[in-house]
Formats: structure tokens, sequence, C-alpha cells
């Protein structure tokens, strides 16, 4: 375990899934941690309880509601950026709005949030995107649009590395494959289909993604930056 104790965190998107199970271990390892939820209240109130943090509600699809959840976090020593949307279909009937509403969720959000924050971080903070292996590699049809969306937050991380790296500050990316939450439940309907592109032929646990969130908060993680971190069980080797 990591010793967070007299860092404060924000995690944009926290109530239930991946983003959960970071709140979890962050706040278990001693960090105050802040997170923010869109819809989700009884979770993200049951998960405010259980670990101690802080819930505010906060729509990741709102430039300004953004930078105002960051900035009245104050200075954060430690700040991951996990809300996302996932949209598939066939991109010539898929709704603009919908497309629109993921870009900004999944692209502008985790820029702002990180301006924002870096901002008032103190020397040697930590910045952490949640995005995805589908940067990499979309296997099968209906996701150009989502993957067009985590792709733009690789480039996001080494830009963001390179223009904070003089103050310590490290900018990295976990991108996870297929794990069990909501959104792409581990016996849900798509299992076969991605088990079937995975050396690792099961879904990963939130709170795999959430060690390696840790790691990367983390002290020994130093000099770790403008870096993408897959965890997928071998779905884009």
């Amino acid at each position: 375990m990591t010793d967070f104790s007299g860092k404060t965190a924000l995690v944009i998107g926290g109530s239930r899934g991946i983003g959960a199970a970071i709140v979890k271990r962050l706040a278990a390892d001693g960090a105050a941690v802040t997170f923010s939820y869109a819809g989700a209240t009884d979770a993200a109130q049951a998960l405010a309880t259980e670990t101690g943090a802080s819930a505010v509600r906060s729509d990741a699809a709102d430039r300004d509601a953004v930078i105002a959840l960051v900035a009245d976090a104050g200075p954060i020593d430690i700040l991951v950026v996990n809300a996302g949307v996932l949209v598939f279909g066939d991109p010539l009937e898929q709704d603009a709005d919908v497309i629109d509403r993921m870009i900004d969720v999944n692209v502008r959000a985790p820029y702002h949030a990180a301006v924002e924050a870096a901002r008032r971080m103190p020397d040697n903070g930590r910045i952490i995107f949640i995005g995805s292996t589908n940067g990499d590699r979309i296997p099968f049809t209906g996701g150009a649009a989502y993957s067009l969306t985590k792709s733009a937050i690789q480039g996001l991380t080494r830009g963001l590395a390179r223009d904070f790296g003089g103050r310590g500050i490290t900018v990295n990316t976990v991108q996870p494959g297929p794990t069990d939450t909501d959104m792409n439940p581990g016996d849900g309907p798509m299992k076969d289909l991605m088990h079937g592109f995975m050396a690792i032929k099961r879904h990963g646990r939130p709170d795999e993604i959430a060690g390696m969130v840790a790691y990367l908060a983390g002290p020994e993680a130093g000099i770790v930056t403008g870096a993408l971190h897959t965890i997928d069980g071998g779905f884009g080797a």
C-alpha cells in the first residue's frame, strides 16, 4: 500500500466502477479524497459514507462546471479524470449530439480539468487520465468515435507531460481493457468476443486498475510521465 497521508486527491467520475475503486484505494491509502458524480446519487452517497470521501455532483460535459469543480477543490496533489462515456454504433446512424457529448466528457473535460488543476497543484503533483486500450486498437466495427476520444487522450498526456514537467508534475494515462463494471459486465453479451482477443481470458477487476493508479500517484513513479499504461489482459497485444 502507498502512504498518501497528507495528500489531497480529486477523482472526476468516482461513484461507480473503476472510479469507485480508485476512490476506495486512495482513501484507504490515506489521501483526503473528493470525487464527482453525475447522476448516481445513491451510489455516490454510499461510497462517501464508506470511505470518508466527499462527493460533489458535477456534469463532466459542462466545461464551466468542470473548471469550477477543480478550482473549488483548491491545491490538490493528485487528479484522476475517470469520467467517460461509451457510445458504439454505425457512424452513419449515430446522433451527432450524442457523439459531441462523448467528446465533451472524454476529451474536453480531461483537458480543462488538468489545466485548471495545474494552476494550483504543488510541485511533484500527479495527473492521471483513465483512457482505454481502444486508443491503440479497435478490432471491431462501431467504435470509431469512441476510439477517437481515447486516442486524443494519448496526445494530451504526452503534451501536458512536457508542459508541466519542469515542476515535477507527472501526467500519465491508464488504459484499461475489458473491465468488469456496470458499463461492461464480465458476464455480458460481448464477453466471448472480447475474451477472444485477450491472452488472459477474463475481464479485469476495477481494483486492479486502481492499483496501477495508486502506483502512478505515489512517490516511486516520480519519473514516470508522458506514458500510456495498458492493463488489458493482452487485448491489444
